[in-house]
């Protein structure tokens, strides 16, 4: 029995979300199974490929929803979940109590372990730390921006990895040391530890780049690192920078898109009001109503920069409109 597992890649609560659904998934649904995972990323154009979903059974976690035939078993808990109303439509017209969707979740991980636990007698206890640490990261639950900064945690290390790695083979050989082993454990494999000291040297200078790229002004900031290798950048940083702010947009670059990210200051001075997965769904991208994103190709940079400055000013109107009202 093959079962393939498509998850958010470079995403701690995606590898998560694949740990935590194949534990799930042995120990309910049947063991005699071989796990096969494979990334998937928000990019311009198609999302999936019809031809990856081979398994004999197909489950995605923590992405958009795929109305092929072939997925067995679907998890998300974005607010922009569906890629167009027949999507949303074929979800709700599905009857297989195999594909759920609530956007409250801080997490997917914890998402899928309240499914498990109250739809199928899933056991959730021996993962709670995963649980735990994937509504903190994801949810942006930190006590403060230094703590979400400074990496001490095994989960936060892991987290920095994650998003950084450009290896294709490195995450589904994490995932199922997630499912299985104690955080602290996870980070010490030496595949894992011996990635840390480099990424902490660039984690540094990510930090020093960002200080100097960074405009603040009427409770939104702004940056471009594009011409940087630093699309896996911490995201709490320019909030560390500029405590003043309650969002941000950044402008990062990889090699096969240009990245737009929107997000809010978990520790703003004032709360946040716009819906930053409804602006990022009139460019194409999604997320949530605190935090979104949005990929365009990598030729379509000069589009990609004309998003994030229309983003920005948008954002700034609505501060300066608080203010005065």
């Amino acid at each position: 029995m093959r079962v393939k597992v498509f998850y958010h890649d470079r995403c701690f609560d995606g590898a998560s979300s694949a740990a935590l659904f194949s534990r799930f998934y042995s120990e309910r649904i049947r063991d005699d199974v071989e796990f096969v995972y494979s990334g998937l990323l928000h990019r311009a154009g198609s999302l999936f490929n019809e031809s990856d979903f081979n398994g004999d059974e197909n489950a995605i976690v923590d992405f958009k929803y795929s109305s092929s035939p072939t997925i067995t078993w679907w998890f998300d808990h974005h607010e922009s979940a569906f890629l167009s109303p027949e999507d949303a439509a074929h979800f709700e017209q599905d009857g297989s109590n195999r594909k759920f969707y609530d956007p409250a979740f801080r997490s997917c991980t914890s998402f899928i372990a309240t499914i498990a636990e109250q739809r199928f007698g899933f056991n959730p206890t021996p993962v709670a730390e995963l649980v735990h640490w994937t509504d903190i990261i994801d949810g942006a639950l930190y006590e403060d921006a230094k703590t979400a900064v400074e990496m001490k945690e095994p989960a936060m290390q892991l987290t920095m990895v994650i998003e950084s790695t450009q290896d294709e083979a490195f995450i589904p050989r994490l995932i199922p040391l997630l499912a299985t082993q104690p955080l602290e454990e996870v980070v010490t494999a030496p595949f894992v530890a011996s990635l840390l000291p480099p990424l902490l040297a660039r984690h540094k200078a990510s930090m020093e780049v960002l200080s100097q790229r960074i405009e603040s002004r009427d409770g939104a900031l702004f940056f471009d690192i594009t011409d940087h290798e630093l699309e896996g950048y911490n995201k709490f940083v320019p909030y560390y920078l500029h405590p003043e702010s309650v969002y941000s947009v950044g402008l990062s670059k990889s090699s096969f898109r240009v990245k737009v990210s929107v997000g809010s200051n978990p520790w703003a001075p004032s709360p946040p009001v716009v819906n930053l997965a409804k602006v990022c769904e009139r460019y194409g991208g999604g997320g949530h109503a605190r935090v979104g994103a949005i990929s365009f190709d990598v030729t379509q940079h000069a589009e990609a920069k004309r998003a994030a400055q229309e983003i920005v000013e948008e954002l700034r109107a609505s501060f300066r409109d608080g203010r005065s009202g």
